[in-house]
This record gives C-alpha cells, sequence and structure tokens, in this order.
C-alpha cells in the first residue's frame, strides 16, 4: 500500500456491497472500524465484570478506572456540578474518540478520525446538542449569547455578526482540528515506513542504512500515540466548556 501513495490508507472501500431502494448502506472499512470503537465500550465494561472488579485493580481496571477519572475531572473543572448528569455522553464521546484514534495505529487498520466528514459529525452532535440544551434552560433568552451585556447600540450592530459567524464556526474549528492532526501525523508514519521499505529494496549501503528511518519510525509511533491522547482530551474539553455556555451563557 505504501509503495503508492501515504494517502491510499484513508480510502474507504466497501466490504459487503448493498442497498435498499436505491440507498447504498454497504458496509464499509469505516463503518466497522467506527462498529469496533463502539463496541470496544461495551467489552471492556464486560470483561472487567467477567473478572470481577477488585477493591487492588487489575491491570486492565486501572487503565479504565484512569479513563473514567480523567473523564470526571473534564466535567467538574469545567462544567461543574450541574453538568453531572452529561457525564455518561461526555464519557462515550472521549472513548470513542481515542479509541479511534489510536485504532489506526494498527497495521492495516483504518482511522475514522482522519476523516473530516467523521469529526464534523462528532462535532456537530455536539453542537446541536449545546443549542438544545441552551433553548431548554433559557429558552429565547439564549439570544443573549450574540449581545455581551452593557454594549452600545452602535457596537451592537458589529458585534452581533461577529458573535454569530464565531458560533457557527466552533464546529467547524472543532472538527477540523481533530482531522488535521489525525492526517497529517499517520500520512506521516506511513512516508517514513514506504522510504525505509524503498532503501531496502534498494539494496546496498541502503540496505543497512534503513534502520535510520526505522528509528525515527519508533520515535514517531511513540508521538503519534500522544497526539492521539491528546487530541481526544482536547476535543472533551472543548466540548465541556461548550455545554459550559450553555449552561451558563458565558
Amino acid at each position: 500500500m505504501v509503495l503508492f501513495s501515504p494517502l491510499e490508507q484513508f480510502s474507504i472501500f466497501p466490504i459487503l456491497s448493498f442497498s435498499v431502494l436505491f440507498i447504498d448502506i454497504s458496509i464499509t472499512n469505516a463503518s466497522i472500524t467506527s462498529f469496533i470503537a463502539l463496541s470496544s465500550f461495551f467489552f471492556v465494561y464486560y470483561f472487567l465484570t467477567l473478572f470481577n472488579l477488585t477493591i487492588v485493580p487489575l491491570r486492565w481496571q486501572l487503565v479504565f478506572e484512569n479513563l473514567y477519572e480523567t473523564t470526571t475531572n473534564l466535567v467538574c473543572d469545567n462544567v461543574g456540578f450541574q453538568g453531572q448528569k452529561y457525564f455518561p455522553f461526555i464519557f462515550t464521546l472521549f472513548f470513542f474518540i481515542l479509541i479511534s484514534n489510536l485504532s489506526g495505529l494498527a497495521p492495516y487498520s483504518f482511522t475514522t478520525t482522519s476523516h473530516l466528514i467523521q469529526t464534523l459529525f462528532l462535532a456537530y452532535t455536539v453542537f446541536i446538542g449545546v443549542i438544545i440544551i441552551c433553548i431548554k434552560i433559557h429558552g429565547f433568552h439564549m439570544l443573549s449569547l450574540f449581545l455581551p451585556g452593557g454594549t452600545s447600540l452602535f457596537l451592537a450592530f458589529l458585534l452581533v455578526p461577529i458573535e454569530i459567524i464565531s458560533y457557527i464556526f466552533k464546529p467547524i474549528s472543532l472538527g477540523i482540528r481533530l482531522f488535521a492532526n489525525m492526517m497529517a501525523g499517520h500520512t506521516l508514519l506511513k512516508v517514513i515506513v514506504g522510504f525505509a521499505w524503498a532503501m531496502i529494496n534498494t539494496g546496498g549501503i541502503l540496505l543497512i542504512m534503513h534502520v535510520i528511518p526505522l528509528f525515527v519510525l519508533v520515535i514517531l509511533f511513540g508521538l503519534e500515540l500522544a497526539v492521539s491522547l491528546i487530541q481526544a482530551y482536547v476535543f472533551t474539553v472543548l466540548s465541556c466548556i461548550y455545554i459550559n455556555d450553555a449552561l451558563v451563557l458565558h
């Protein structure tokens, strides 16, 4: 795959092709990866309950508890006590994005978060939910988001359009940030792998020198692991901030 283009890893292709009433509902590599990311949440929970949750946590239980504690701190720090009821959604969002980011690092796998349509879907899901929360709590008063208190009538004509445009672009920037980081990191890894493979095929002194890009690859792989975790964390933090804005009308 890397012999042709490092971007081929982002290609979506059907595994099972079929349609219903002219609607294509084929099962693709992207849908399978998304299903694995969603089902992994329930698999981990079932795995932990199968081996019993203990006071002294096992290795997998410790990882799961750390993820749970990290998400709890996110909600408490950025939303507060009144946002505790949104914890299940935030935890599921964080876990899904994290697994989606990390799954792309496995050989012959697929990274759903490296596609803009997937990250924008997640971002707009959060954005629409925030709007619904804001309308439900504040009603018509939610329009005060676009007009800061104490603003004069003259400045209102300037600030309101700017605030509306800024508000509309929040989910776009949220989705593009995740997409750009995942796509750039995975592309760089494929480029270096392809470079090392080309050196091996060339032979001679380059066959010996191919260990240099492989060494760089190991370093970048560790960096990409960190980026995957950080991007899931950043996406979740911003989602918590948007929910908090809807609750208190910042």
